[in-house]
């Protein structure tokens, strides 16, 4: 039995940017995004190769969480278009209707959800498969229990191809953002410090604070290392902000139980509802006759 955890924010923001045909609701309001990870979730439960019976979707709304309270620069819903916002309750009911449980994040993120997920319900199924490609969510990943998939690349990756892609451990992931910084998310990072380095250090040191504070007596060699040691030493505290702000909580009081999470089938009145608000096509609007 494997869990299947979505990116539900991923997963909208990657439909409305995508090249699918547009899509109108009956009130003439632009609902593309919101159709389009309908189709996708479909597509997943459809899909032999991924088996899922048990699936929960995540999504940050609003895009705050207690993070904004840390760092006055970490991610707000700034700059994201009028038209992707107003589309955020509508998800959530989309994928409601479909029968599939919802996490809506606004303390915590979507993230966070997805990482007490994993870490709740690892030792209860074959395998807990996160559906993001997200960097962050690389620290949940544990050996070939909890993996990663990039479903738009078709990627798994497992801890094994963790250390070969980005040269570190999960453990390392957020040392590693707050070194490298993750534009997604406003985290600036240290200045000098590349994806390459980065991983050097952490490979070794494992955590920040683990680092020499002098580059003579670091084990490794990259490049420029006393001017690094100086950076880092000098912005420490900075780091470790960084670093708190890529950690994900893995105890976000989630309610459902693991067979909460079992996908019996849409909603079937809601469902078609929905679909009529929608101007569904006649594949999805067949999905309300069809049994799970």
């Amino acid at each position: 039995m494997r869990l299947h955890l979505v990116d539900g924010t991923y997963e909208l923001f990657r439909a409305y940017f995508s090249k699918r045909p547009d899509h109108v609701d009956a009130k003439g309001r632009d609902v593309k995004a919101t159709v389009g990870v309908v189709q996708s979730m479909f597509a997943l439960l459809d899909d032999p190769a991924e088996q899922a019976t048990h699936v929960a979707a995540a999504f940050d709304n609003p895009v705050r969480s207690f993070r904004n309270d840390l760092f006055d620069g970490y991610k707000t819903d700034e700059g994201v278009p009028e038209d992707l916002l107003a589309q955020f309750d509508r998800v959530e009911e989309a994928v409601r209707a479909m029968g599939m449980v919802v996490w809506r994040m606004d303390k915590w993120e979507a993230d966070d959800a997805l990482a007490t997920a994993a870490a709740r319900w690892a030792g209860d199924v074959d395998q807990v498969r996160i559906l993001t490609p997200d960097k962050d969510l690389g620290q949940c990943i544990r050996g070939t229990k909890v993996v990663q998939v990039d479903r738009m690349r078709q990627n798994v990756i497992d801890e094994a191809d963790l250390l070969v892609k980005r040269g570190i451990t999960p453990a390392s992931i957020p040392d590693y953002l707050a070194l490298v910084g993750d534009t997604a998310d406003g985290i600036p990072g240290l200045d000098g410090f590349g994806e390459k380095t980065s991983a050097t250090l952490l490979r070794e040191y494992v955590h920040l604070e683990a680092i020499p504070k002098s580059a003579a007596e670091w084990k490794v060699n990259v490049r420029g290392a006393p001017v690094l040691a100086a950076t880092l030493a000098a912005h420490m505290d900075e780091a470790v902000l960084y670093r708190k702000l890529a950690t994900l909580v893995s105890d976000v009081p989630l309610a459902e139980t693991l067979e909460d999470l079992r996908w019996k089938g849409v909603r079937k009145a809601v469902y078609a509802t929905w679909c009529d608000e929608m101007n569904a096509s006649d594949a999805l609007r067949r999905r309300i006759s069809v049994s799970s």
